[in-house]
């Protein structure tokens, strides 16, 4: 099928969308729409910087080329830096869909998918939010939430003692639950992003990065492959800690015979009693659900009171009847 078929069955799709469609770019998760369609390009915006960017139909017949001569789909990271649209909006066309779990696109036969948005499952109100079960980090932070809004928190040399022992003990499980969850969302985002290729979020972006660890081979392999290049094994021989601490215990030497010995204090968590902390926690889901409910009531009779008001101004009252 010659790329023009195509092209003009892109624009037909295109020309079909809601105004307000939303498309996602698969690499940087940006959010845009389509501004304008003419002949030769598409002019998209993006959502957050409102800038205009023309996609030229050349390019998107290069991408349309390599799609097709590519091996179980085109590769998304062989895109140019600010090619990242060019997919999503292809995307539209029946023919074309993106896996993000793979990073290709791909031509196909059957069904397919778009990067559209989908606005329909997205919370939008208060009524949608639900308790996430046997999640550490929002139970621990619901109880520090809790100590926080009750103690005068930017004084606290003039808080108790027991108070402080509280909030630290808080703040140590909050972190430590954070820290477990934080690594958990890791490993999902890490099978979604692409290297140099950051992702917005309502709060912040991401970034797929790589760290280098060293640790020496085995010590004779490496003494060895330095003696071989002129260099003495005495050079790079250092005193083993363990080594050190075993002679310690045979000998009449103390410990800071050989170790300089620096001493600092520091407060840490020694137990949490969690028979307390739970029932604590009982206690505010009991609260907030006893002021939703509330909330609800009120507004009940804030839509009847409204109700009654409409039909007094729009209901028919009989005149007062005529005495003969």
């Amino acid at each position: 099928m010659p790329f023009s078929v195509s092209w003009h069955t892109l624009l037909e799709h295109l020309d079909e969308l809601p105004a307000d469609a939303t498309l996602i770019t698969p690499l940087s998760h940006s959010q845009i729409h389509i501004s304008d369609i003419q002949e030769h390009r598409i002019i998209v915006q993006f959502d957050e910087s409102n800038e205009k960017r023309p996609l030229q139909r050349d390019q998107f017949e290069t991408l349309y080329h390599q799609i097709q001569t590519a091996h179980d789909g085109f590769d998304l990271d062989r895109l140019p830096p600010d090619a990242d649209p060019y997919p999503a909006v292809l995307s539209v066309h029946p023919r074309f869909e993106i896996d993000e779990d793979a990073g290709v696109i791909a031509e196909t036969d059957g069904p397919t998918t778009t990067q559209l948005a989908d606005t329909a499952h997205e919370p939008d109100t208060d009524d949608d939010r639900t308790e996430p079960e046997g999640l550490d980090v929002y139970s621990d932070a619901l109880l520090l939430i809790d100590a926080l809004e009750r103690h005068d928190v930017t004084d606290l040399p003039e808080l108790e003692t027991a108070t402080l022992a509280n909030l630290y003990t808080l703040l140590s499980d909050v972190q430590r639950d954070a820290n477990d969850f934080r690594q958990e969302v890791a490993d999902v985002l890490l099978s979604r992003l692409h290297h140099d290729r950051p992702v917005a979020g309502q709060y912040g972006s991401v970034q797929r990065t790589s760290r280098r660890n060293r640790s020496l081979k085995d010590d004779e392999k490496v003494l060895s492959i330095l003696e071989a290049e002129g260099i003495d094994r005495e050079r790079v021989m250092s005193v083993d800690r363990q080594k050190v601490d075993e002679a310690l215990e045979v000998t009449t030497l103390t410990e800071s015979d050989v170790y300089k010995i620096d001493e600092s204090e520091y407060v840490r968590k020694a137990e949490v009693d969690d028979d307390v902390k739970e029932s604590r926690l009982q206690g505010l889901k009991d609260r907030l659900a006893a002021s939703e409910e509330t909330e609800a009531e009120e507004l009940q009779q804030e839509i009847e009171a409204l109700e009654e008001r409409i039909d007094d101004l729009t209901s028919f009252r009989a005149g007062t009847e005529v005495q003969g």
